[in-house]
């Protein structure tokens, strides 16, 4: 890999996480509170909600769990298979989460509010958004960049604290570009919640959210396609 192509590959992880964090605002503020990216949040909703905690849905938990696994098998299936045939899995596995995103967005275009109360268009949105940040788990995964998953950054927080000037942790990997990753995806997660949350305040419908974050992982996926790779050496 290029530095320019591994440069452009790290600055798409870093927007990635922004649109994760204007997913989650439209989960968590409209279609529960549920996540569809941050399956470790949402499996104690649905611990709470089993529990009898009030302001849970077990079902809106449940839709977004079995979403999130069908697109992690699915991502992990459609990775492989692009592998196999030689073409730029990256891009494709983009393409595949935005045309999701647009689908829930769609899907979603009846809900208005933030208040209204839980329906089954709601459990199928939070099942379809999550099919998407199960495809693209399976994509950070596959990317391998360090420090930077874009559906969590609990990891990336610790590593930036445990290894700064105060913490000292000589087991965590140090260094300027290290720490920059770790910062970049802390603040961009802040900043795609604050955006999303932004938007539903100003009264920004839900499905129209949904669907900004389709265009904008539509455009990471072009904008990376368009960065010239490495060719190949020919033989002979």
């Amino acid at each position: 890999m290029t530095a320019k192509h591994e440069a452009a590959l790290t600055t798409a992880m870093v927007a990635l996480t922004v649109t994760t964090g204007m997913v989650e605002a439209v989960s968590f503020l409209t279609l529960g509170p549920v996540f569809t990216a941050v399956q470790t949040g949402n499996t104690l909703f649905l611990g709470f909600a089993v529990a009898g905690a009030g302001g849970f849905s077990a079902v809106a938990s449940t839709a977004s769990l079995v979403g999130f696994a069908a697109g992690a098998l699915l991502g992990a299936r459609l990775g492989s298979g692009i592998d196999v045939r030689g073409r730029q899995w990256f891009v494709v596995a983009l393409v595949a989460e935005s045309v999701l995103l647009g689908i829930a967005g769609l899907v979603a275009w009846e809900i208005e509010r933030l208040d209204e109360p839980l329906s089954s268009r709601h459990y199928a949105v939070a099942a379809l958004v999550a099919l998407a940040m199960g495809m693209r788990s399976v994509t950070t995964l596959r990317a391998s960049v360090a420090d930077l998953p874009t559906t969590r950054v609990t990891r990336a927080m610790t590593a930036l604290f445990g290894a700064s000037p105060l913490g000292l942790d000589t087991k965590i990997p140090s260094g300027a570009g290290a720490e920059l990753r770790r910062a970049a995806s802390v603040g961009a997660m802040f900043a795609g919640g604050l955006l999303g949350a932004w938007m539903l305040h100003e009264a920004v419908r839900p499905p129209v959210v949904l669907l900004v974050t389709a265009a904008c992982v539509m455009a990471i996926a072009l904008g990376f396609g368009f960065v010239p790779r490495r060719r190949a050496p020919q033989p002979g």
